[in-house]
Parts: structure tokens; sequence; C-alpha cells
């Protein structure tokens, strides 16, 4: 029952993390289950077989709250598929113990990539023009390629390309990017099944990831009008960022008596960019009230 709980709770935080950032469902529960000692394609397997309900779930509430682009969605949709397949057979064919530091240096870096970015990015108003063709279906390929191989990027590199572009709102980013990996996690999935075989997967964690996920998604949609993104992007950060360094310490045979050390100043660096963050949000000027 414990066991159950806990993972229950890691698809409810992943899911309300992706649905009111954009990203992070993956990164989130595959760096979780990657400490529990799960193989790296069994872990992203499992994680994306239960993205497809979850993603399905979280972009019917977005849709819901207005938070979609379609012009967008169309356009990432197809190679973010062919991008996740083609990730897929290439994980599902390489050792587990092999890729394993590999794919948790991936995240360690998504980790570092998502904590600056959304700690140095000013909010500005979008422009409304849209993005054409030759922007989006590399940046469709891209993501899902890595998304696959690395149980996670789908969203930490979809979610900040786009809102580096100033072309849609955040909210109708974040929306679009969790509507979009509905195709992406089912093109993972039948990749693979196809290279692993249903018997690879474990019906436990998907189903608790699951069920986590439903309870989440329409809540997070909800959250992506009132949360400040910048805030959850440093705390989602710092979180893959720590828990990846312990898989990474452990494979590279760190010494334990440094583990604490370092722990404590990715701790130390963590809370100042939470706070600066917390600052730089409230410098922000609110609107002037148009009084008619």
């Amino acid at each position: 029952m414990k066991k159950l709980l806990v993972f229950i709770f890691i698809g409810f935080m992943a899911q309300l993390i992706d649905g009111s950032l954009g990203m992070a469902y993956g990164v989130t529960s595959t760096t979780l289950l990657l400490t529990f000692g799960v193989a790296p394609a069994m872990a992203s397997a499992s994680v994306h077989l239960a993205e497809v309900v979850t993603t399905a779930a979280s972009g019917a509430s977005h849709i819901k709250f207005g938070n979609v682009d379609r012009h967008m969605v169309l356009r990432l949709i197809l190679p973010g598929a062919v991008g996740a397949f083609v990730g897929a057979c290439f994980l599902s064919n390489l050792p587990g113990d092999l890729v394993k530091p590999y794919v948790s240096l991936f995240l360690l870096t998504l980790g570092i990539y998502i904590l600056f970015r959304f700690l140095s990015q000013p909010i500005t108003p979008p422009d409304g023009k849209k993005l054409t063709n030759k922007q989006l279906v590399p940046l469709g390929l891209i993501a899902g390629f890595f998304d696959a191989t690395g149980g996670g990027g789908w969203g930490p590199i979809t979610t900040p390309v786009l809102l580096t572009k100033r072309n849609v709102a955040p909210r109708k980013v974040i929306g679009t990017v969790d509507t979009a990996e509905f195709a992406v996690a089912l093109a993972a999935t039948i990749g693979f099944v196809l290279s692993l075989g249903w018997g690879q997967v474990n019906w436990f964690w998907v189903g608790t990831l699951m069920v986590g996920g439903l309870v989440a998604a329409p809540i997070a949609a909800w959250l992506v009008r009132i949360i400040p993104s910048h805030l959850l992007g440093v705390l989602v950060g710092g979180l893959i960022i720590a828990t990846n360094a312990r898989t990474l310490l452990n494979a590279w045979g760190v010494a334990k008596e440094t583990h604490p050390v370092i722990y404590t100043g990715i701790f130390i660096v963590w809370s100042i960019a939470l706070f600066a963050t917390i600052r730089n949000h409230r410098k922000i000027p609110k609107p002037k009230q148009v009084v008619s």
C-alpha cells in the first residue's frame, strides 16, 4: 500500500508540474523511477504508456480552459511523433546499465537548462506572429527523439524554445505543448512495445502513474493561469538536478563522504535561484487598470 501511494503521488506531482508548466512529466517520473533502480528503457516505456492517458486528459483540460494554439499543435504532432518513435527504438536496443549514466546526465542538463532559463527569461507580451513549418517541424523532431531516449524532453525542450519566440502567450504555449504531447507519448509507446514487447511493461507503475496524472490534469490546466511559470520552473529544475546528481555520483564512483557537500551546494544554488525568481517577479510592473 505504501508503494502504491508513493507511485500515485509521483504521477500526481509529475502531471501537476507538467500541466501547469508545459514540461517535466517524463523527466520527473523517469528521474524518480531511475532512483528506484528501474532500467532506463523500462522506465521510459512505463512513463510513456502512462502519458498516453494523462496527456489526453491534460490536452482536453487545456482545450476547455482555452490554453491551446491550434496552428502550433497541428505542426508539432507529426514530427514529434516520428522523433519519439525513432528515439524509442534507439533506446530499446541499448544495454540498461550502459545507458543509465548518460540518461541521467541528459536529464541533469535539462534540469540546469530549466532552472536558469526560467530564472533569466523576461516576461514580454506576444507579438501574435505565427511560427513557420521551418521552425516547428525540426523542433518537434528533436524534442520527440530526446523525449523517448531520455524519458522526458518534449516539454523541457519545446516549451522554453517556444517561449523565447514570444509569438504566443505563455499559457497557450504550455497548453499547446501538453496537447501535442499525446501523439508523442503514443508514438514512443508503440516504438517501445515493438522493441521490448508488452511483457517488459510494469503495469503497476503504469497504473499508478495514470491514476495520479488523471487527478492532477484538470487542476494543472486551471493553475496555469494563476501560478507564475518562472517560480515553478526553478522548483522543477532544482528537483531534477538534485535527483540526477545522486545517480551520477554513484555511477561515477564519487567518494561517499563528498556527497553531502555536493548536495548542500546544489541546495544553496537552488535556494538562491528561487529567491531571485520571486524577487524578479515582484519587480515586474502590473498592468494599469483602464477606467472607462
